[in-house]
């Protein structure tokens, strides 16, 4: 896995600050970053954090490119509505030799590892089998109708991994681009960065975190898991790791851990 912060807006909290600062004065647009210092883009940050006032967070927002995930991380991570995705399509991309994500427990067993490369041999075998007779089956088509033929093969294969996709499995790795405004950030992590989540979108989310306070520690400072800066949200579901959970933010917030 790996998540990489291509691009955020520049000054990300002097932009909230300015929001903010429209919202309780009398500030024209034309003067409205005037002497916003990094003192006072602070404690306007600090000031929306304490009485909730979240829409001006909204005017940030930070993107990512994300690889060396599965299907099934997509699926979860695609969830969260308010965002923009751009994913490496199965569609028009072949995966004749398609790379997959092991969960850790079946790296970490042997049996279960040894089932787990047999399937993902077989789906690789499977696909490539598929692809092969939709295409020739396609070629054909196309030259009959007159096509020419390196169009046609163009054509052909395209046409014939839109279905020999099916066989493909969740864990086939994938690579996105994210976008996603601060307060949905805010949201996003609060729910994926719990130990309840799946490991996989944990990973991911800690990694982004980390990633986002480096560029905006104090918009982010109360960011992630419910208990990590006050108590569990997650009633009698909770990990019981309310302690561990706050340290190990703080020092990811912080540069002193890594999160993968």
């Amino acid at each position: 896995m790996k998540v990489t912060l291509i691009a955020h807006s520049p000054e990300p909290e002097k932009v909230i600050a300015a929001a903010a600062k429209l919202c309780y004065s009398a500030s024209d647009i034309d003067n409205l970053l005037d002497n916003l210092t990094p003192e006072k883009t602070t404690s306007f940050v600090e000031m929306l954090s304490n009485i909730g006032h979240e829409s001006p967070i909204e005017h940030a927002s930070f993107t990512f490119g994300i690889e060396g995930v599965s299907r099934a991380l997509l699926a979860q991570i695609t969830r969260h509505r308010i965002a923009s995705f751009s994913v490496q399509s199965q569609r028009y991309v072949k995966n004749k030799n398609f790379t997959f994500v092991t969960p850790p427990e079946i790296e970490n067993n042997p049996d279960a590892k040894e089932v787990f490369l047999k399937s993902m041999n077989d789906s690789i075998t499977a696909y490539n089998n598929i692809a092969d007779i939709l295409e020739k089956k396609y070629f054909a088509e196309y030259t009959n109708d007159g096509m020419d033929e390196k169009s046609a093969k163009t054509k052909a294969e395209k046409k014939a991994i839109e279905d020999a996709r099916f066989v493909l499995p969740n864990a086939a790795e994938t690579k996105m681009v994210v976008t996603m405004n601060a307060r949905s950030l805010h949201n996003f992590f609060r729910l994926r960065c719990c130990t309840r989540a799946q490991w996989e979108i944990k990973a991911v989310a800690d990694e982004m975190l980390r990633l986002c306070s480096e560029v905006a520690p104090t918009l982010f400072k109360n960011a992630g898991p419910s208990c990590a800066t006050g108590a569990c949200s997650e009633g009698k579901m909770s990990c019981m790791k309310m302690k561990e959970m706050k340290e190990f933010y703080k020092e990811l917030k912080n540069g002193k851990t890594d999160s993968n």
